[in-house]
Order: C-alpha cells, then structure tokens, then sequence
C-alpha cells in the first residue's frame, strides 16, 4: 500500500476502482450502530419539538421586529 500524502504531493495518486469503493462502502456500514426503533422514535420527537420551538422563536422575533420597523417608518404620519 502506498502513501496516500506522498501521492498527493507528488500528483501521482491512483484512483480507487468503483468495486473497491463499494466493498469499502459496505464495510463502513458493517461498523455502524444503528439506533432501535425506541432510540429512532425519541431521536425524532427530540428534533420535532426541537424545530418547532426555534420556528416559533424565528416567527416572534420576526413579528416583533417587523412591527418595530413598522412603528419606526411611520412614525408622524397620518
């Protein structure tokens, strides 16, 4: 096996052949911990109640500032 850092220097490093890719691919996913289904259920309620908390953040702060520049620019008239 050769260098990878000295190929890259050197610009001469050999291209992994799609086989070798795949086999490598599925070897990674063989190391993988998948989550239970509990795990994957309380991992989606988690990022739900996550992301509906920071949108009703955005929305509000949204509101309030629009509001506020709202009052700013037509502040005097009519």
């Amino acid at each position: 096996m050769t260098d990878s850092r000295a190929d890259r220097r050197d610009g001469t490093e050999q291209r992994t052949s799609p086989v070798t890719f795949y086999r490598q691919v599925v070897a990674e996913l063989r190391k993988v911990v998948w989550p239970t289904q509990e795990q994957l259920v309380t991992y989606f309620i988690v990022v739900l109640v996550f992301v509906a908390f920071f949108m009703t953040m955005v929305a509000l702060l949204d509101l309030g500032f629009g509001k506020l520049v709202f009052e700013i620019f037509t502040r005097g008239e009519a």
